[in-house]
């Protein structure tokens, strides 16, 4: 239980570090997501799981190297577990940020 309080600990730190950065880029999405609303309904469910799940599988194989790290160096549960949820998260924000770029291009 204590490692996963720790790596919960480390996320907000991490993210509180990273503020000043994410805040336009949040600001950005949210302008392009009014400017779009009215195409985002079209944009297929399954192009947003596809980008979704491409850029999830880059991610378990990248975001270890980024710690100097391998696949083989996850030998505990809490590795995996932590590995898979960046990867996920990764995922998700990639899907979320193609989203209106994708609306866009919509006639």
């Amino acid at each position: 239980m204590y490692e996963i309080w720790l790596a919960m600990n480390i996320a907000y730190e991490t993210a509180l570090g990273l503020l000043p950065a994410l805040a336009p880029l949040v600001l950005m999405w949210a302008v392009m997501m009014v400017i779009n609303r009215k195409k985002l309904k079209r944009i297929k469910p399954i192009t947003l799981a596809a980008v979704a799940v491409l850029v999830a599988l880059v991610a378990v194989v990248a975001l270890p190297s980024l710690t100097q790290s391998s696949l083989a160096d996850m030998t505990y549960w809490v590795d995996w577990a932590a590995l898979l949820g960046m990867a996920v998260g990764c995922g998700v924000a990639a899907a979320l940020l193609i989203w209106p770029v994708l609306a866009m291009r919509q006639r």
